[in-house]
């Protein structure tokens, strides 16, 4: 007869199998595309800044003055790159998880996005972290593990020489090994590991969703992916940050991919709307919410309205910018700095109308006194 003892070890063996199964296969989450939604606000990249995120998420009334949820059943979108650049990712991801289960109670719901930055935390690209988000991590045991990992950096060398020798293991070099793995180093790379708890949450989520006619993601999506669907390409980004094997000939690092693509941005609109307009039809969409590439200082319709970008600069590294789209009712316009903008009708006057309104909100001198001054000479009267 089987002790319960035995029956608990072979189900834990049955855990973990499945657990391996799933790694392998890659389970992308399975929510990616909801319709009949009423309102939706979205947020482009934060770049570590705490203050400014929750500045624009009260002036869009999602949420309190004590940062809880008050949007009801609105659906918050959040496009990516919320790490490095700035010292806060850690505080802004945290207030994401608790969002996401506050805004469910209400019936509304948060979609973190995966952007180029998360995966490159996840995958150890660490050029952009701030000093602040390691420090963020450093407790009073981190010096001792430092030490380790010192000390285990050396055995190695010694143990695989370089082809240029051994190096001097002097204070000098030390202080350089340290400056390059500063306290907290070591417990941001556990926290962004696939098992650890931000590296999970990141791998837990999509990079493209759909909500009613509209696709959000963090780049764009360039000719080398046109025909792939939605779950596909969320699929493949979340295998390839799980196995970091199927990186370099992969989705999440690719030029053309979700997580990189510039072209919606910057590219001439009469050379990119064929790509557009294919690329809408395959996703059966009529517009398209990008990130990645910061605008001239506002949420940016392109393309008619076809295509908005929404990375305004937020970060205080970039200029501290408070503004965010709203979709309400399948109407989008602008909330800069808590001031509803409606769209411009046109490339000409009207858009002109709608950087001015813009700029009058801003504190002067509006960042986007060069693009009045710009579309001011190209429209004026001959």
């Amino acid at each position: 007869m089987k002790t319960p003892s035995h029956i608990r070890r072979i189900f834990l063996k049955l855990v973990a199998i499945a657990a391996i199964a799933t790694l392998a296969v890659g389970i992308a989450p399975a929510e990616e595309e909801w319709d009949g939604v009423k309102k939706i606000v979205a947020v482009g990249d934060i770049h570590g800044d705490y203050g400014q995120f929750v500045a624009l998420l009260r002036s869009a009334e999602l949420i309190d003055e004590n940062d809880h949820w008050i949007g009801g059943e609105t659906h918050l979108v959040q496009t990516g790159d919320v790490p490095d650049r700035g010292p806060d990712t850690r505080k802004i991801m945290d207030l994401l998880m608790r969002l996401e289960d506050e805004a469910k109670q209400s019936n509304g719901y948060v979609h973190a996005l995966i952007g180029n930055h998360e995966a490159m935390n996840v995958y150890g690209q660490l050029n952009y972290v701030h000093p602040g988000e390691y420090a963020s991590f450093a407790t009073e045991e981190s010096e001792a593990l430092q030490e380790k990992a010192y000390e285990h950096h050396k055995k190695e060398l010694k143990a695989h020489p370089p082809e240029g020798g051994l190096p001097d293991f002097n204070d000098e070099y030390r202080a350089a090994w340290c400056a390059r793995h500063p306290l907290g180093y070591f417990e941001h790379r556990k926290a962004f590991d696939v098992s650890g708890t931000y590296g999970k949450w990141i791998a837990d989520h999509n990079a493209v969703i759909k909500i009613n006619d509209t696709v959000f993601l963090h780049g764009g999506i360039g000719p080398s992916f046109m025909g792939e669907n939605i779950k596909s390409l969320n699929r493949s980004i979340v295998d390839e940050l799980r196995d970091f094997s199927k990186l370099q000939a992969g989705v999440a690092t690719h030029s053309e991919g979700p997580l990189w693509y510039r072209g919606l941005a910057q590219q001439e609109e009469a050379i990119e709307e064929p790509h557009l307009e294919e690329l809408l039809d395959g996703l059966d969409a009529k517009r398209i919410v990008i990130g990645h590439t910061v605008s001239p200082g506002t949420v940016w319709p392109r393309f008619g309205g076809r295509v908005v970008m929404i990375d305004v600069g937020m970060a205080a590294t970039y200029g501290g910018r408070l503004a965010c789209l709203v979709i309400e009712d399948r109407v989008a316009y602008a909330l800069h700095r808590g001031t509803r903008i409606d769209f411009p009708k046109d490339d000409g006057p009207d858009l002109l109308r709608y950087v001015k309104e813009a700029a009058a909100l801003d504190p002067q001198p509006s960042p986007l006194a060069p693009t009045i001054a710009k579309l001011e000479n190209e429209h004026q009267a001959p």
